[in-house]
């Protein structure tokens, strides 16, 4: 499930998400993306439903825990900006390991920083600066319940994140053979067309 919240021309995604390490480690809790929506012509009749293209992304915190080291934020960090669709290299903070939800809410109440920080022109945003920040409790309330805290079993995480089954077996590449991983645990993902 991939909640989007939208603007004129910006979007914040949150998500369950997980990554496994090559070295096996797996890290959970959600994702939060602040992208660019792509404008649109307008189509059909003035009642015509009209297309939404979420895809230029600036900045991404995964409000991460380890799952071998649980209540630690351990593996919490940010990536401040993007090379086209890849995120820079993770960035770790110890604000964000302290309060990783008043971390988010304070990032998020500054999203031409985080433009400027990627790089960008906050004018590309407009009026959605002010809307985002209005908006910012509900999207940490929606982060909150994919959080590393909040008790899935692998089911409700495969409910969650069963579109990345191709993530998931492109994650499992990276683990050098010799090194063991729980393949029951992954099998909903690995089995997923």
């Amino acid at each position: 499930m991939l909640i989007t919240f939208s603007f004129t021309r910006l979007a914040v995604q949150v998500r369950r998400w997980f990554e496994i390490g090559p070295d096996a480690t797996t890290e959970r809790g959600a994702r939060v993306e602040l992208l660019l929506l792509d404008p649109q012509p307008h189509r059909g009749s003035e009642s015509a439903a009209q297309r939404l293209v979420v895809d230029t992304p600036f900045w991404r915190a995964d409000l991460f825990d380890r799952t071998d080291r649980p209540g630690a934020w351990a593996a919490a960090h940010v990536h401040p900006h993007f090379d086209g669709v890849e995120p820079s290299d993770r960035v770790f903070s110890p604000g964000l390991t302290a309060d990783p939800w008043g971390w988010l809410t304070e990032q998020l109440s500054h999203p031409g920083e985080r433009l400027r920080d990627a790089g960008l022109d906050p004018a590309v945003a407009g009026d959605d600066l002010d809307d985002l920040r209005t908006e910012v409790p509900h999207i940490v309330g929606a982060a909150r319940r994919f959080g590393p805290e909040q008790p899935m079993t692998r089911d409700d995480d495969f409910h969650l994140t069963r579109d990345a089954a191709e993530r998931v077996r492109r994650m499992l590449t990276l683990i050098p053979p010799g090194v063991g991983y729980d393949r029951e645990h992954l099998r909903p993902w690995l089995e997923q067309h």
